[in-house]
């Protein structure tokens, strides 16, 4: 059976998986991502990117392991619509970062989509197991 705890835990696998490799190889995220005019390869630039990491992989164990009901969902959702201009904006306008980033234009619809899956699951006083 499908539960709302299905899209929250799948909403929590970008943080997951992209903070992850933030956390683990910031360096190479940085050379994959931002275009080379952006770039400092530095111990401080991977110093951030890893810090990113680290709090993306906290936004995800909190994600998969809370209470979230139809309200959280829909928040959740309203707050990524930023996330799309953000992208748009860095990549077309001011190009700081690559192509790569539609891998976080991806995650951000995938966790939209989840966000409305869970939406339309989740009671409004929903508690997971």
């Amino acid at each position: 059976m499908l539960t709302p705890l299905w899209p929250q835990r799948l909403l929590a696998l970008p943080f997951l998986i992209l903070g992850g490799w933030c956390l683990a190889a910031p360096a190479m995220v940085e050379r994959l991502t931002i275009n080379p005019d952006y770039q400092h390869l530095s111990a401080t630039s991977a110093l951030f990117v890893g810090c990113f990491g680290a709090q993306a992989v906290l936004g995800a164990l909190f994600i998969a392991f809370s209470r979230w009901t139809k309200r959280t969902f829909a928040i959740y959702g309203a707050a990524l619509l930023p996330f799309f201009w953000f992208n748009y904006y860095f990549v077309f306008e001011v190009p700081v970062l690559n192509r790569w980033m539609t891998l976080d234009f991806g995650s951000n619809l995938a966790m939209l989509a989840c966000c409305i899956w869970g939406y339309r699951t989740a009671p409004a006083n929903y508690v997971p197991a």
